[in-house]
């Protein structure tokens, strides 16, 4: 699976709403850790056993509406949400807490 740019509130919305878990990847591309992790985010959503969990990406600065609902304060972050729910987070660059929130919402 490739990581999917979230462009609107509604899609948002919907995408969350599902009943299988998504990772957001919540960056801006000013942001250096933000280019940095984004290689190793795409190569674990093509990882064949994270197939269930579905990767996407918001720009914060361009969906100012969307960040500011979820409460971003530092980027990247990476948020876990099912059925509407957010379920974990992680705030920084790091490609192994990324592994592990993954699992973590592959197991809900």
């Amino acid at each position: 699976m490739t990581v999917t740019a979230i462009t609107s509130w509604q899609q948002f919305r919907e995408i969350i709403n599902g009943a299988d878990p998504v990772v957001i990847d919540f960056w801006a591309e000013w942001c250096g850790p933000c280019r940095l992790i984004a290689p190793a985010f795409e190569k674990i959503s093509n990882k064949k056993e994270n197939q269930g969990v579905a990767f996407y990406k918001v720009n914060v600065d361009d969906h100012s509406d969307i960040s500011q609902e979820v409460g971003i304060r530092a980027m990247p972050t990476f948020m876990v949400f099912k059925n509407g729910n957010k379920v974990d987070e992680l705030v920084g660059a790091s490609p192994g807490g990324i592994e592990s929130l993954v699992a973590r919402g592959k197991s809900l």
